[in-house]
Order: C-alpha cells, then structure tokens, then sequence
C-alpha cells in the first residue's frame, strides 16, 4: 500500500513504517486517529490482524486524500 502526498509517494510494508508515515500526516482526522491506536497497539505487543491495521491505514489515507494505489479493484491507479 501506499500513502503519501502525491509528489512523495511512498511504500508502506509494516506497522513501524506505517506509524512512521502517519506521525508525518497533516490531516488528522478519525481514521487517523484508528489506524494509529491500531499501529501503537501493534507495536506494543497486542495481537491485532494485520488486516485490520491495513484496512484501518488505507482508510485513513483515503480521508486524508493521500492513497495512491495501483490495485485495480480499489478504481484508481498510480
């Protein structure tokens, strides 16, 4: 997945770097605030489907305007 302003696209592949990302986000609305609780919860141990943490960060990304995806399902491309 990625996420990021559209001149600096970048790569997401892991909890650490998805918090990462979103410490550096502009717009901070609800799904932000989910899908960081989500990553801290990741990262202090609690078992949370990784799943969940990708739906929760994409959806954030979408809100903020900032999802670049090249899956074809999702309806828009790089």
């Amino acid at each position: 997945m990625r996420a990021a302003p559209a001149d600096r696209p970048c790569e997401v592949g892991h909890v650490q770097e998805a918090a990462e990302q979103l410490v550096k986000w502009p717009k901070r609305g609800p799904g932000w605030h989910k899908a960081m609780i989500l990553c801290l919860s990741a990262l202090e141990g609690d078992p949370i489907d990784p799943q969940v943490i990708r739906q929760a960060f994409e959806a954030a990304a979408k809100e903020a305007g900032m999802l670049h995806t090249s899956d074809p399902r999702n309806g828009s491309r790089d």
